[in-house]
Order: structure tokens, then sequence, then C-alpha cells
């Protein structure tokens, strides 16, 4: 269900580490982008985001931003103090083939992302709004905002937000605009596989249930706010034949939250 405290500690050690390595052998940022080896990402394969992750991508935004939307980067690159992370991405296509993608952000001294770059270059279309139907009864087109790490925007083991999770929240919502205009918003918990299924389903839905609160507080009518908890039905990634710690990396996109806006179609005016 979540990351152990000694995993974690082992881990801020190896990205410190892997961090100062990688400061002194990144270059300028104005120099054209290389993309690392896909086979030596970590998780192998990468991952596969949701549309609502890649909407909000854009320069400006912050390592914390970033790291709620994708997780930490897929290579040996470090979080603290580099000037470069790279991911790679799948997306499940309409006949059931994978492409596959790969992402670079670099950023500025104070850690702001500065440039992106996809590899191919036709991967950036998956940033665009994609609308979705979703609900049902009144016409209705549906479009995910937001997809929260559980990681970075709970306290571990609990519901509550942490500073984190309550600023990446107001950034992207005041980036999407989801509450502008909005017929309705449903809030999504999502759990790994590990643990009971039905502390992963309360603990899923309790999250959603922070969020709807804390949408509610930024001014959305909370009778327009509906919440899930799906516990693990829903995964994105499978990591099979992973155990203890990897499993526990692994399967953190798992760990999630969507928030998803429900907008009356308007006709089109002759």
């Amino acid at each position: 269900m979540h990351s152990i405290p000694s995993f974690s500690v082992r881990l801020c050690a190896v990205v410190l580490v892997a961090g100062l390595a990688a400061c002194a052998s990144t270059g300028g940022v104005d120099e054209a982008p290389r993309f690392p080896d896909p086979a030596s990402a970590k998780p192998l394969g990468g991952i596969y985001p949701t549309v609502g992750a890649l909407q909000p991508l854009a320069p400006g935004l912050s390592k914390d931003q970033l790291y709620a939307l994708l997780g930490p980067p897929h290579f040996s690159e470090g979080v603290f103090g580099v000037r470069e992370w790279d991911y790679v991405l799948n997306f499940r296509e309409a006949d059931g083939q994978t492409a596959r993608c790969q992402l670079k952000l670099r950023f500025d001294k104070a850690g702001v992302a500065r440039d992106l770059h996809w590899m191919p270059a036709a991967c950036a279309e998956r940033t665009r709004p994609r609308d979705a139907q979703i609900g049902g009864g009144v016409s209705t087109t549906g479009e995910r905002v937001a997809l929260l790490s559980a990681d970075t925007t709970f306290v571990f083991a609990s519901a509550e937000l942490t500073p984190l999770g309550r600023r990446t929240l107001d950034a992207l919502i005041e980036r999407a605009g989801a509450l502008d205009g909005s017929e309705a918003i449903e809030i999504v918990g999502h759990a790994d596989r590990i643990g009971r299924p039905a502390a992963n389903d309360a603990l899923s839905r309790r999250r959603a249930e922070a969020v709807r609160d804390h949408l509610a507080q930024r001014g959305g009518a909370a009778a327009r706010i509906s919440v899930d908890g799906r516990g693990s039905r829903e995964p994105l990634v499978a990591c099979e034949g992973l155990r203890g710690a990897d499993e526990i990396a692994c399967l953190a996109p798992n760990r999630r939250v969507e928030v998803l806006v429900q907008r009356r179609a308007t006709a089109a005016v002759p």
C-alpha cells in the first residue's frame, strides 16, 4: 500500500549520491537533448501515465509538482540539485499495441522546469486535452485534470494531505481551471495491491474525500463533488515478479487520486 520508512531512508541516500554524480556530469541546459537508453529505466519499461498526468506539463513547474505528476525520474539522475529528469512513458493504443515515448525535463538553477522534450517528437501531442465521456444521463464531456501521487500527496498510511499535496493540488486546479464552469467533479482514489483489499478500498476512499474537502474549500460546491474509492481494482502498472522494496517502488503509479470534471456540452453558434 505504501513504501516503508526504512526503504525511504535508503532511497533518499541513493538518490542523494546519484544526484551529486549527475551534477558533475550534466552539461548545460542549452545543449541539444540527449535521451538515455530506455533499457536502463527503472522501473524497467517505464510507466503508463494517464492523460491527467500529462495535461499540466509545461515549463514553470517545480520538481515537487512534477514528482507528484510522474513520480521520480526513471534513470540514475538523482532528485536533488540535478538539472535533467528523464522518463519512459507508455500508452495503450486503440489496436491494443503499446506506444513508447521518452520525456526529458530540463531545469534552471532554482529547480524550475525550463523546457521539456519528447522522443519521438510526435509524443508531444499526447499532452493536449482530450475529452472522454464519463457518467450518464445529461450529455456531458469529461476531462481528467489531475492525477495525484498518493506517496507525495498524503501522510504515510493516512488520508491527511501533506503541505506538498495541498500546494500541488492548488497548482493543478488553477492551471487546469477545473472549478470553472463545471457541472460536476468526480474524485477517484486508487491503491496498490499490497495489503487487505477492504483496507485498500477504505483508504482510497478517505483520500478521495480529503481531496474533495480541499476542493470545496477552494470554492467548489460540495453538492457537485462525488467521491469513490476503487482500491487496487484499476492498476496502471503490474510489476510482475517483483517483491519487497522493488515491488513497492514499482507500484507507486497505482497509488493515486484522480480528479475528473464533467462539463455540459455547449451547442455550436450558427
